[in-house]
C-alpha cells in the first residue's frame, strides 16, 4: 500500500488558521505571510497564536517560514531561533541568496545550529526553487538535498519563487522531480513539494512519492494566494483528490 502523503496548508492569519485546524487530518499548519514572498515570514505573535489553536493532544504540527533568504547566515539563524521560540515545530528557509552548494550549506548549518541547540526536536527545512531560471541567484534544485544533508537539516523542499500562476511542473518535469525525491530519500531526508499545485497536478505529484505536499492557492477563494481566503469546501476538495 502506498504511504500516505502528509498535507501542509499555509494560513496567513488567525482566521484562516482556525479553519485549517478544524480539519484534524491536516498534518501541518504552516504559518506564512504571502505578501512577503514565496516563503514570506509572518510575525512571531502570529506564530504564537496559531500554536495555541492546536490542541495539546493533536498530532498536528506548526511550521513557520522565515523568508526567501539572501546569503545572510547570521540573520537567518536569528530569524530561525525567533520562530523556534515562538512555538514552531518545523522551520522552513528559502535559499534565495546562496549562489552555490558551499554558501547554501553555510547558511543552513547556522540555522540548524541555532534551532537544534534550542530544541533538538524541531525540524528544519531547506527549500529551493523550481523556477531558479527566473532568479539571479539560488542553488540548482538538485543541490538542495545535498545542502540539507550536509547542514543537518531534516527536510528537502522545492517550491516556486515567483507566484504568477505557474506551477512547479512548468519548470521541472516528472523525471526531474523524481530524481530530486530519490536523491533526498537516499540521504535519509524527508521530501516536500509545493508550488501552485492545483487539482490537475496533484495526481502527478502523488506518483512521485514526496512525504509532504504544501499548498495555499488551491484552498483559497479564487485560487488567489494573496487576496483569497482559505475555505473549508476547497480543503475538502483537495483532500478528495489527494487521498481518494
Amino acid at each position: 500500500m502506498r504511504k500516505r502523503i502528509k498535507l501542509l496548508i499555509s494560513p496567513k492569519n488567525i482566521k484562516e488558521a482556525k479553519i485549517v485546524t478544524q480539519h484534524k487530518d491536516i498534518d501541518y499548519i504552516d504559518c506564512k505571510n504571502p505578501l512577503e514572498g514565496s516563503l514570506g515570514a509572518n510575525f512571531p505573535w502570529i506564530i504564537k497564536e496559531m500554536k495555541k489553536l492546536i490542541p495539546n493532544d493533536s498530532k498536528q504540527l506548526l511550521s513557520a517560514t522565515i523568508g526567501d533568504f539572501p546569503y545572510l547566515p547570521g540573520s537567518a539563524s536569528l530569524a530561525a531561533l525567533g520562530a523556534a521560540f515562538a512555538g514552531a515545530d518545523i522551520i522552513k528557509v528559502g535559499l534565495k541568496g546562496p549562489q552555490n552548494e558551499t554558501e547554501g550549506i553555510n547558511l543552513m548549518r547556522n540555522v540548524v545550529r541555532a534551532v537544534k541547540s534550542y530544541n533538538n526536536e524541531i525540524k528544519v527545512v531547506a527549500a529551493g526553487y523550481a523556477d531558479k531560471v527566473r532568479i539571479k541567484k539560488s542553488p540548482d534544485f538538485l543541490l538542495i538535498p545535498i545542502i540539507a544533508s550536509k547542514s543537518g537539516a531534516d527536510i528537502a523542499m522545492l517550491d516556486t519563487y515567483i507566484k504568477d500562476g505557474k506551477s512547479i511542473l512548468n519548470f521541472l518535469n516528472i523525471e526531474q522531480l523524481q530524481e530530486f525525491t530519490n536523491r533526498a530519500k537516499k540521504l535519509n531526508l524527508e521530501v516536500a513539494l509545493a508550488g501552485n499545485l492545483l487539482k490537475e497536478s496533484i495526481p502527478l505529484i502523488r506518483k512521485i512519492g514526496p512525504d509532504i505536499i504544501g499548498v495555499r492557492s488551491i484552498v483559497c477563494e479564487g485560487y488567489d494566494r494573496n487576496n483569497g481566503m482559505i475555505k473549508h469546501h476547497l480543503i475538502n476538495e483537495l483532500k478528495n483528490v489527494l487521498y481518494n
